[in-house]
Formats: structure tokens, sequence, C-alpha cells
């Protein structure tokens, strides 16, 4: 019954999506950006659930199964990006007409900066975030499914078998639907994903309050309240101090400039329709410890240190706790989120390859047809690459999560400090650039892997991203631009460029319920074991003077503008 509810579920959402994309647009444009016609629920959806993939369900629990909740800093801390990314870059983004981001770097810097740029970018898919999302499915399942007892093989090859089938579905999606059939399928699945991801805390409280969900509550508010504490030690998976230096500079490589998720904004109906959707995006990941550190922490209550591999602490609880006939569509609504991910991704990775790779270098005056076939062939080998890699994960040590995140270094800091220093400043040029790059990789790898520092690898991540940026400007006082940047004034997108109303607004309140969510999660809040009365009084009052203030700066500004309109 399990399987045929699995089944039917994820058949429903492949042909609502084959329904909602078949005669769409033909054109490379409908194929890489959706026709430019996302709306904003279809924007934020696809953002939330391209992150939101069992390397997160299973890694980040594990986390909080082993430790504490500091580990949400790479998760909740990201609205701050997407508020930089609402009211700052995706104007910029969307007036240059850009359909990747590397292609900003040969309008910045130069084109070989741009195809150095999106190599990193196929690297880090093809051998980091896509195997991530694969093997974390693949773990999940097999656990979930008790493939090993089913088919009666070893966990290696049930291991190595999921993968591979994941891989395969997930690839029709991405191959050969394009931008508008992921984001579509993205959509549906996040709804599922919502209820499905609920239903495990849930299910789970009253399995630990035996019957009561209140009863509980209680249990982890009550004992070894230690673990609800987000500000972690030295000794813990992120020391808080972390949380101002490289943490905040990867969530702004992977929510500003990481092509995967930009895609979905730069693919929009108009700049309010992708400000609403990244927003919207910001109040689901302020959600996310609800799913994603909640169920690890119930799970130390239920079996205690008992697990021999941490990342098995999520789908043991599921197994554990969710009714068999639950079993099945919480199984596709998991499924749907290893999809997103995956199919995100190598669509991505197949527009950076045929816009910054191919094309440029090996047939500028292709035809539209033939570049979406070079996109098939390519989306194809990636995958392929990667369903080979994912299972090698397994061999890793320190849980999935966070050994991921140490190989990302290689590539999210430079890229982030290209776009900082590129916005920032007129006359660094490519060749600063180039070899900024060059030297953070050689430093990155030496500093963790060959002398293993005895500092936290995110401490070395944001250091690295000051390095780089003193660095571009040292040698940008050698090598200048022959001539300054200047953005185009030109709108290369064709769509309005009008800001949504309350973009402000709304930022405020997600930075002020990121502090809020921190605060309760401190030993002023839960892991002092106080009551939250107060903490919320206060958070209510700033609320309400920052959001008049707002009201007032924006009735003088219409009020300027309407003054100036009229002396015109």
């Amino acid at each position: 019954m399990t399987f045929i509810t699995f089944v039917l579920i994820t058949a429903l959402i492949a042909f609502i999506s084959w329904l909602k994309t078949k005669g769409e647009d033909n054109s490379a444009k409908g194929y890489f950006l959706a026709g430019r016609g996302l709306s904003a629920t279809v924007i934020g959806f696809s953002m939330v659930l391209t992150s939101l993939s069992t390397e997160q369900l299973v890694g980040v629990n594990a986390s909080s199964y082993i430790s504490n909740f500091s580990i949400i800093a790479w998760t909740v801390q990201s609205v701050i990006p997407l508020c930089v990314l609402a009211l700052f870059l995706l104007p910029r983004y969307l007036k240059g007409g850009f359909t990747t981001i590397p292609e900003f770097f040969e309008e910045r810097y130069d084109r070989q900066t741009r195809q150095i740029m999106s190599l990193l970018f196929l690297v880090a898919y093809t051998f980091v975030m896509i195997p991530g999302a694969l093997y974390s499915g693949a773990i999940a399942f097999t656990q979930i499914f008790d493939v090993t007892g089913m088919f009666g093989v070893s966990f290696n090859t049930a291991l190595w078998g999921v993968v591979w089938l994941i891989g395969i579905i997930g690839g029709i999606y991405a191959i050969f639907g394009g931008l508008k059939a992921v984001a579509v399928s993205d959509t549906l699945n996040g709804f599922a994903l919502i209820i499905g991801g609920a239903m495990i805390p849930f299910f789970a409280l009253k399995y630990l309050g035996q019957g009561s969900m209140a009863k509980g509550v209680e249990v982890i508010t009550t004992t070894h309240i230690e673990k609800l504490t987000a500000w972690g030690a030295a000794a813990d998976p992120v020391p808080w101090t972390t949380i101002f230096t490289g943490i905040l500079i990867v969530n702004f490589f992977y929510w500003t400039t990481n092509q995967a998720i930009i895609q979905r904004s730069l693919a929009a109906k108009s700049l309010a329709e992708g400000q609403k959707g990244i927003l919207y995006a910001g109040v689901f990941l302020l959600f996310l410890p609800v799913l994603l550190n909640v169920p690890g922490l119930i799970s130390f209550h239920i079996f205690g240190d008992g697990l021999k591999n941490i990342d098995l602490a999520y789908p043991t609880l599921v197994s554990k706790v969710l009714p068999k006939p639950l079993l099945g569509f919480f199984t596709a609504c998991l499924f749907g989120a290893i999809l997103s991910t995956f199919n995100s991704f190598i669509n991505s990775a197949a527009t950076l390859f045929c816009y910054d790779i191919y094309r440029p270098i090996f047939k500028k005056d292709i035809s539209d047809e033939d570049l979406i076939k070079v996109a098939k062939i390519a989306g194809t080998v990636i995958a392929i690459v990667s369903m080979i890699i994912a299972p090698l994960l397994q061999y890793g040590t320190g849980g999935l999560f966070l050994l991921l995140k140490r190989f990302a270094g290689f590539f999210n800091i430079p890229i982030v400090a290209l776009v900082a220093v590129g916005f920032l400043n007129k006359t660094v040029s490519g060749k600063a650039a180039r070899i900024t790059v060059l030297l953070h990789v050689i430093l990155y790898f030496s500093l963790v892997w060959i002398f293993k520092v005895k500092v936290n690898f995110v401490h070395v991540m944001g250091s690295l991203f000051v390095f780089d940026i003193i660095v571009m400007f040292i040698l940008g006082s050698v090598f200048k631009r022959e001539k300054e940047y200047v953005p185009s004034a030109k709108n290369k997108s064709n769509v309005d460029l009008t800001d949504w109303k309350y973009v402000r607004e709304f930022s405020a309140l997600l930075v002020l319920g990121l502090c809020y969510l921190y605060a309760i999660l401190s030993p002023l809040g839960l892991a002092g074991g106080n009551g939250l009365g107060k903490i919320t009084i206060v958070f209510a009052i700033l609320t309400a003077v920052i959001l008049v203030v707002l009201n007032m700066t924006k009735k003088k500004g219409e009020a300027v503008k309407l003054e100036t309109a009229e002396v015109e």
C-alpha cells in the first residue's frame, strides 16, 4: 500500500506538471528562463524546494541529534541575502537581461573570467551539490522503505540502485521539460512537502509524549534544554562566531549568485513578482527549524546516542513514528524534494554550459533548437557523472551536511567576492579577478586539507573572503580595466522594473523575525528554561516602531517625487 500511494502521488504531480507546460514556448528563452513568465508563488516555492532537499532533512537533523540548534545558521540566516537580492541585486540582474550569473562577470570583467567562473559552477554542481542531494535522498529512501530487507541486498547495493532511480526520473524533468517544468513541479511538491514535513514532528512529539503532543513538547523544552540553543560553542558544529563570518558569505553565495537559485527570479514576469517570490521564500525559511531541527532533537530524546550513524537519525525517526498508511504520502513528498534539487541543478548546469561555454566558444550563431539539443546532452552527461559520485559520499566523515559545506568553500567565496567587487568598484580588471580566484583555491586547499589548521573551516572561509577582496583591490591597482565599468542604462530583459510597494517593509519584518528566532533559541529563551512572553513583547514593540518609521519615510519620499514632478 505504501508503494502504491507513493507511485500514485508522484505520477499525479508529474501529470499536472505536464499539463501545465505542454505547448509552452519551445525557444531557448522558454527552455532556460520559462519565457520570463514565472509568478511570485512559483518563484518562491521553487527557490525553497531547490534548496530544501534530503541533504538538509537528513544532514541538518543529524547535527541537531548529535549537538544543538546551532546548525540553523546555514538555513534561517539566508533571509538576509534574500532581502539584499530583492532590494538591490534582482533589479540589476533583470535590467542587465542576464540568463546566467557569469554573464554579469563578462559584462563587468571579461569573457575569460565569465568562462572560468562558469567552470567553477559546473564543477561544484557535478561533484558536490548534485551528488549530495542524490546521496542524502537515497539514504532516506533506503532506510524508510527498508530496501535492503525488501530485496535482500546489501546497503551499498541498495544505495547505488536508489541513487540511479532518483537520477533517471529527475533527469526526465530537467532534461526534457526545461525550467518551466522544473518550476511547476517544484510548486506542487512544495505544497506537499509542507504537509508531509510537518507530519514528522507532530507524530514524533505524540510518540515522545506517549500519545500527548503537549507532553512531548514539555519533554523537549524541559529536559536537555542546552540542545535548544542556536548559539554554538567553540566545539559545536557551528560556533556562534561563524554566524558573522563565513556562513554569512556562503549564504550570500547560495541565495544571491547561485545559478540554480537565481535562475527562478531571473525568469520573473516582472521585478515586483520576483521580489515577492524571493521574500515569500524568506518566510518559509524562518519556519524551517520545525522541519530540519526539531525531528533531530526528538530523535535524541527517543534513541539517545545509540544510532551508529548520525545521518540515520531522521529516516529512523520517520520509520518509527509515522503511521504506515501515511508513509507512502510522506515518501512521495520526500521524493519531490529530492527531485526538485536534482532537476533544478541539472537544468542550471546545462544552462551554464550552453550560454557560457558552448555558444561563446564553439558556435556563436547556434539556433535555439540546436542549443536546446546541446543542453539535453550536457544535462544527461552531468546527471550520469553525479550519479556515479553520489554513493561514494557514504565514506565521508563528520556528517553529510558539513562535509558538503566544507568542499563548497573552493568556489562559493570567490564567486561572492567577484560579485561584491564588481558592483562596488569600476576599475578592477578580469586579470586581477582570475589571479585572485586561483590564489583562493590554492590557499583554501592548503589551509583545510594540508595544514589542517585548528580553526573552524567556516572562519577560514570568512578570512579568505576578506583576503580575496583585498587581493583584488591590490591587483586591480596594477591591472585596471581600459575603461571604467558603467552598467547599461537599457532594460535588456523587457520586463516591468517597478518595485513591489511593500518590499522594504516585508524585508524589515523578515530580518526582525530572524532576530526573534535567535532570541528564543538562546539562554534568554528556551535554552535558559525561560518563557517567551517578554521577548515577544519587546519584538512586537520594535516591529511596530520600525513599520511606522518606514511608512513615514515612504510618504516623505513620495511627497518629494510629487514636488519634483510639479516643478518639471
